[in-house]
């Protein structure tokens, strides 16, 4: 991820600027602020603005007017409670926002949590960045014959050689016919003072969908706890997980307890249906049981088994 020199006098100069304020600040986000974290070959997370911490989260459960009324450790035990219990409305009191560089298939994927205030750049008033995102070998893999959703083996040789040069060779010729409709260069120079050039929001549309694109995210800790419990999965797509793993250590950083305690309630933990929860219990009582008189379908047999970490 190379920063240009507008950019990195622009970074410079936000995270020079001081302000005075009587709300909590936590210092280990605060040194976090605006520096952008790399994300895959080109895109970056970085930490814009927040408000509240894990006291706030506290005397939001307690309704009350000052902070450290309790000793650190009970306010700990309460988050800790909050969240076993999956009490919502503490965690909304705190918010934060991000600034992300994507490629454009992920921010469409990510764009399914509905519950963020999103503004992304815009290809109808801008040129869009001749950047793509290209899979490192290690994430360039075959369809799932098991998962329609996800990836199998990972290409070799000579196939996987073939596959890069397409997805380059694809993304480059776009982008160069995206320029040839503009008739403009990526800082809006005009290529041929004798043509006029198609307006930005119709050549946008030759883009691929690993173009790079940006946006300001802003959300509350709630949903950005729901959207970490989805994308920082070990199944969700590598590409939106990488993300989602630079915002889990921000999350680290600005609620350290909130943090400790989603990764013990949420991340780290499993949900057992009303029918798992019986055969567990069968079995703990020493009875031999079977998928087939289990009342579980196949899947949820082995997904059950696998939680157990027993053979399915």
């Amino acid at each position: 991820m190379a920063l240009t020199a507008a950019q990195l006098q622009e970074l410079a100069e936000a995270k020079a600027a001081r302000a005075e304020t009587r709300r909590p600040t936590v210092p280990a986000l605060e040194a976090m602020l605006f520096e952008p974290v790399p994300v895959l070959d080109h895109g970056f997370v970085r930490v814009v603005d927040y408000m509240g911490d894990d006291a706030a989260v506290v005397q939001a459960a307690r309704v009350s007017y000052g902070r450290g009324t309790k000793a650190v450790l009970e306010d700990r035990g309460l988050i800790r409670y909050l969240m076993r219990h999956r009490h919502s409305t503490p965690f909304e009191m705190c918010e934060i926002k991000y600034h992300v560089k994507l490629p454009i298939f992920v921010a469409r994927q990510w764009i399914r949590h509905r519950t963020a205030n999103v503004n992304e750049y815009s290809a109808r008033y801008s040129i869009m960045d001749r950047e793509f995102y290209l899979p490192a070998p290690e994430h360039l893999a075959a369809q799932s014959a098991s998962n329609r959703q996800g990836r199998g083996e990972v290409l070799q040789g000579a196939e996987a050689a073939h596959v890069l040069d397409l997805l380059r060779e694809d993304s480059l010729r776009n982008y160069d016919h995206y320029q040839e409709m503009l008739n403009a260069d990526e800082e809006g120079k005009v290529l041929d003072p004798a043509r006029q050039g198609l307006a930005r929001e119709l050549a946008r549309m030759n883009l691929t969908l690993n173009a790079y694109t940006q946006w300001y995210w802003k959300t509350d800790l709630h949903n950005l706890l729901n959207f970490l419990s989805l994308r920082g999965d070990p199944h969700a797509q590598y590409e939106i997980r990488a993300y989602a793993e630079v915002m889990m250590a921000s999350l680290e950083a600005w609620v350290p307890a909130v943090a400790e305690a989603f990764r013990d309630y949420r991340l780290g933990a499993v949900t057992f249906s009303a029918q798992m929860l019986e055969v567990v219990k069968r079995l703990l009582a020493g009875e031999a049981v079977e998928q087939a008189g289990s009342g579980l379908s196949r899947r949820e047999w082995r997904e059950l088994m696998e939680q157990l970490g027993r053979p399915a």
